[in-house]
C-alpha cells in the first residue's frame, strides 16, 4: 500500500513539473522540423528539372548551372537527423548549405533574365512557379518551426519547469537565424519578367 501511495505521489509530482509538456513540445518541434526538411527536399527535387530547362537555352552559362548543381548536392548530402535540432553547430551547418542553395538559385534566376526564349518557355515558367511556391512553403514551415521552438524554449527556461529541464537534460533548442543580418536589410531587386 505504501508503494502505491509513493508511486501516486511521484506521478502527481511528475505531471505537475512539466515533464509531459516537455514530451509534447519536443514532439511538436520535431514535427515542425520534419515539415521544414520536407519543403527543402521538394525544392531540391525541382532543381534538376529547372537546371536542365535552363541548360537547353543557356549552355554557355555553365558556371552558374554547375554552382546550382553543387549547392543542391551539398544540401541533399547533409544528414538530417533529429539530433540536428539539439546540436547548434550541425543546425548552423544545415542553414549554411540551404543558404548556399538559395543563393545559387537566385543567380540562376538572374541568368534566366538574359534569355527571352527561356522566359517564354512553358516548362520554365511552370518550374519557376513551383519553385516560388516551394520557397513560400519553406518560409511558412520555418515560421512554424520557430514558433514550436519558442514554445519549447519558454518551457525549458521558465520556473519551475526549468528544474524539470535540468533534471531530465532538456536543453534549449536552436532556432533559425540569419547569418548576416546586414546583408539582408536591403531587399534585392529581381525582375523575373512575368
Amino acid at each position: 500500500m505504501r508503494l502505491i501511495l509513493m508511486l501516486g505521489a511521484l506521478a502527481s509530482l511528475l505531471s505537475g513539473c512539466g515533464y509531459n509538456q516537455f514530451q509534447s513540445k519536443d514532439e511538436a518541434t520535431k514535427a515542425a522540423w520534419g515539415e521544414v526538411v520536407n519543403q527543402y527536399q521538394r525544392r531540391a527535387d525541382l532543381i534538376p528539372n529547372l537546371v536542365n530547362t535552363v541548360k537547353g537555352y543557356a549552355a554557355h552559362e555553365r558556371e552558374t548551372l554547375e554552382a546550382v548543381t553543387r549547392a543542391r548536392a551539398a544540401a541533399t548530402s547533409f544528414q538530417i537527423t533529429p539530433e540536428v535540432l539539439n546540436n547548434p553547430a550541425a543546425f548552423q551547418k544545415f542553414q549554411q548549405v540551404q543558404g548556399e542553395l538559395s543563393s545559387a538559385l537566385s543567380r540562376l534566376m538572374v541568368v534566366s533574365e538574359k534569355y527571352p526564349d527561356l522566359k517564354a518557355n512553358a516548362n520554365f515558367r511552370d518550374l519557376q512557379s513551383q519553385l516560388e511556391g516551394t520557397e513560400n512553403r519553406i518560409t511558412v514551415a520555418r515560421q512554424r518551426y520557430i514558433a514550436a521552438v519558442q514554445d519549447y524554449n519558454v518551457l525549458a527556461r521558465s520556473f519551475p519547469s526549468n528544474l524539470t529541464a535540468m533534471a531530465f537534460g532538456y536543453q534549449v533548442k536552436p532556432s533559425f537565424t540569419v547569418e548576416n543580418e546586414k546583408s539582408i536589410s536591403t531587399a534585392p531587386t529581381v525582375n523575373f519578367g512575368k
